[in-house]
């Protein structure tokens, strides 16, 4: 896999992905930026959430639990110093569906957690993550 990030001034980016789509990013004012674009940790978080998500409906869906809607909250905390890395990621899915059992859903997050979720399994090495769901009727 390949990507490519494209500096175009001051702290804006372009970012372009295997999959031919680009997303800007942006940093602070602060540091140069126009806050023209979602910053680079976000993104990661981003990511994260996207990826774990992915794998809880499609976790349900192959399952044959009928999904309505899904929704991952994210809340992170970072090192007070540089790096500045995230040091403790909590991950709360939001799951509707007629009929959704609580067994269902927290076998999808956790098998998304534990065996599918690259992202997130990548991070869990150096990052406290913990996650946590809600099922809301339908």
């Amino acid at each position: 896999m390949k990507a490519r990030v494209k500096w175009i001034d001051g702290a804006l980016m372009v970012g372009e992905s295997p999959s031919g789509h680009a997303v800007v990013m942006d940093g602070p004012e602060a540091f140069g930026g126009r806050n023209l674009g979602i910053r680079p940790m976000e993104m990661l978080l981003l990511g994260l959430g996207g990826c774990t998500e992915f794998d809880v409906v499609h976790i349900l869906t192959k399952g044959r639990h009928e999904v309505s809607a899904c929704t991952v909250e994210l809340s992170a905390r970072r090192a007070e110093t540089d790096p500045k890395v995230f040091t403790h990621i909590h991950v709360h899915f939001i799951v509707s569906g007629p009929g959704l059992s609580e067994k269902a859903v927290a076998r999808a997050v956790r098998l998304s957690a534990e065996k599918f979720c690259s992202a997130s399994i990548m991070l869990a090495h150096s990052v406290e993550i913990t996650h946590d769901y809600e099922i809301v009727a339908s």
